[in-house]
């Protein structure tokens, strides 16, 4: 396969419409273009000028899975400018939350969108036939993720109990048990995925670019700092500081806002793949004891590698979350969920989670009033459509070289793509 212009429109199973061009000409693969084709959906405009409290309940309409992801990132921002600074028993509650989500987009990303690249068939439908256990187990995950998301935030998406400084209801100490039970007796069943996802044959690839997740010391944090760090790079940077670190730009191409390391030009991945790479030592004992069995351990480069990592982040939510709940249900954390006192003062901050397919940023600007006069959200696939337009060429590249189909490399590009569990819909807000 000398010449070829491939094109893959409306590409399927990923969340958002999007196309893929490859042109290659002479042996020579000239473009790689990743089409966000999506409109504008205008979040941060619908923000300005509302109340603070306003606020979290309409930019978790961005997305159905990552609602709690953008709540707690709203409530971060707004909590450094108020100086509001919640009990550790509400930031538990809140990481419950975040890895609900966790539990509700992983499974699905695995076992709905991903899985059938690798069982040879069209869409997840025939595991109906071909593994029943295999496909009611991974509903199973997803189920217990909705009712993780219900019980903690009152509804399986856009979330209603988290607000600046606490929670508006909690559970009972028997509920938090009956969480804790239902996700200890998920644990062996994600194990044995992560053992099925690292048996799937992909491409030897090392992605060229960076890699960003967040990172506190002795812990594999989600909600909980307020620094990232470019592995690649070697930078640690305050959120706060964002666009001293992190470049937005335009491209012809796309919809979507791409973005890049300020200080290299270079595209970078956030993902699971990159919080692995850089809080592998803080995973549960039982995810660590998995990766290091899958071989996944810093640094692992290979973007197809992320469909492992989230099976190993899921073994450590269920076994950490578990251990959440146990502690709240024994009273074990300080202080109450209960919401605390707070005075309303202008300000600009970041709030920073990491959603189930990476980084998160919220930079909002409040006033005297408490209304918000400037927003900006920087999603996960926003910031990673660039890597995947670098993964694409270096593969396409590979696969050129070994003349291969164009069935063939049609499918492994599709493949990596939807191994980085893009939702362009999210990238362009």
């Amino acid at each position: 396969m000398t010449n070829t212009a491939l094109h893959i429109d409306h590409l399927a199973r990923i969340e958002g419409h999007g196309n893929i061009h490859v042109v290659v000409k002479d042996g020579v693969v000239e473009t790689v273009e990743m089409n966000v084709v999506e409109p504008a959906r205008l979040f941060e405009s619908m923000v300005c000028g509302r109340d603070y409290t306003e606020v979290t309940y309409i930019s978790s309409r961005i997305c159905g899975i990552c609602s709690a992801s953008h709540v707690v990132t709203d409530l971060r921002a707004i909590e450094k400018i108020f100086d509001v600074r919640p009990t550790e028993r509400t930031k538990a509650i809140r990481e419950l939350l975040v890895y609900g989500s966790y539990l509700q987009n992983h499974a699905t990303h695995l076992f709905v969108l991903a899985a059938p690249d690798y069982l040879g068939t069209p869409d997840v439908f025939p595991l109906a036939e071909l593994d029943p256990e295999l496909l009611n187990s991974a509903l199973g995950i997803k189920a217990l993720g909705n009712e993780l998301c219900t019980r903690v935030g009152g509804r399986s998406i856009h979330p209603i109990t988290a607000v600046v400084g606490g929670f508006t209801n909690e559970i009972s100490a028997e509920e938090y048990l009956e969480l804790a039970n239902k996700m200890e007796e998920m644990l062996p069943f994600m194990v044995k995925t992560v053992d099925l996802f690292n048996s799937f044959p992909v491409p030897d690839m090392k992605s060229e670019g960076d890699l960003l997740a967040m990172v506190e010391d002795g812990y594999y944090p989600i909600i909980t700092s307020d620094n990232a760090r470019f592995l690649h790079a070697g930078e640690t940077f305050d959120v706060d500081d964002i666009h001293d670190y992190i470049e937005e730009y335009l491209v012809d191409h796309s919809a979507a806002l791409l973005a890049r390391v300020k200080k290299t030009s270079s595209p970078y991945m956030t993902s699971a793949l990159a919080r692995v790479n850089a809080s592998w030592k803080h995973l549960s004992s039982s995810a660590k004891v998995v990766a290091a069995k899958a071989g996944l351990r810093p640094p692992e480069l290979n973007p197809f590698k992320n469909n492992v990592a989230q099976a190993v982040e899921l073994v450590d939510a269920l076994e950490r979350c578990a251990g959440i709940c146990r502690k709240l249900a024994d009273g074990e954390y300080e202080g109450s969920s209960a919401p605390i006192a707070y005075e309303v003062k202008a300000g600009r901050a970041v709030g920073y989670t990491e959603a189930p397919r990476g980084a998160l940023f919220h930079d909002l600007t409040i006033d005297e009033a408490g209304k918000v006069v400037e927003a900006s959200i920087l999603t996960p696939t926003a910031q990673n459509v660039a890597n995947i337009e670098a993964d694409i060429r270096q593969l396409a590249e590979k696969l050129v070289g070994e003349g291969v189909s164009e069935d063939k490399l049609k499918l492994e590009v599709e493949k990596l793509v939807r191994s980085y569990d893009p939702c362009l819909s999210c990238s362009v807000h």
